[in-house]
């Protein structure tokens, strides 16, 4: 298979060695989603840990600093998408469209989400689910970036969405996620209209919608342990209020949806 090549930066720079192979010749293609604002700091940590794939798509949001610069320095291999409007799920959005591979991997660029759990969201895929979700609340997930307040609305969340949705789903509002290309259109979102500002979807509620949707479509969703680490360079864009709300009107919006669905397929959430 094709596999995109990791530069090690120069002495003093870090010590990381290369990734490790993740598949062989037969098996899926892996395509890597890194959507990223501004994240050159970060990326060296994050690209020395990616596995070896057939593609990492990084995602640029418009960066000021020399993150694309600094992208194709460390892996020449690279793929470069800008984004058509603003946040982050429309940057997944632009990245999903883009992608060639069998399966697709979302992380994030700021080194919260850890490269090296990628192989446990592929053995997810292969064992037979549609859709492996990252959660930070079962087995040996954890996390060190969540704030206790943080920690209780995502847990009120989560028992929400359990009930209206009839899901088992640990950890609602965790963006680390891996599923086949081929359920792409499940999700339903829009990568071609340019907007000045964002259509419903492009914000950090996007990791919502994508679970909400996987789970009206009956996918079959495995949870995959992952511990979060904090960010390592620069802050964080979230606001656990406006935020929160954000992820209140999306169940508002996708609860009707998923009642016309309930006569159809057994659940196949788990």
């Amino acid at each position: 298979m094709s596999t995109v090549p990791y530069i090690r930066p120069e002495a003093g720079a870090g010590t990381e060695l290369p990734p490790p192979v993740l598949a062989t010749a037969g098996e899926p293609l892996v395509s890597i989603i890194i959507p990223a604002l501004n994240e050159a700091l970060n990326l060296p940590h994050v690209m020395a840990a990616l596995p070896q794939v057939d593609e990492v798509i990084l995602v640029d949001g418009g960066s000021t600093d020399d993150t694309v610069d600094v992208a194709r320095r460390l892996m020449p291999g690279v793929r470069i998408v800008q984004q058509n409007r603003r946040g982050k799920g429309n940057a997944l959005a632009c990245g999903f469209a883009a992608a060639t591979g069998d399966i697709i991997v979302m992380i994030d660029a700021d080194g919260s989400t850890d490269p090296k759990e990628i192989p446990s969201f592929i053995a997810a895929l292969r064992a037979g689910a549609d859709f492996a979700k990252g959660s930070r609340f079962s087995g040996s997930g954890g996390s060190a970036d969540i704030t206790r307040l943080r920690r209780l609305g995502n847990l009120g969340l989560s028992l929400m969405v359990n009930i209206l949705f009839r899901t088992r789903y640990s950890d609602l509002c965790y963006g680390y996620n891996a599923f086949w290309a081929r359920h792409l259109d499940v999700f339903g979102l829009d990568s071609t209209t340019p907007a000045d500002g964002r259509l419903w979807g492009d914000g950090f509620e996007i990791e919502t919608l994508l679970n909400l949707r996987a789970a009206r479509a009956r996918l079959r969703i495995v949870e995959v342990p992952s511990f979060e680490q904090q960010r390592i360079h620069g802050e964080s864009n979230l606001n656990a209020f406006t935020d929160g709300m954000r992820v209140l009107r999306t169940i508002a919006r996708e609860w009707p949806r998923r009642r016309s669905a309930a006569a159809r397929a057994p659940e196949r959430t788990r």
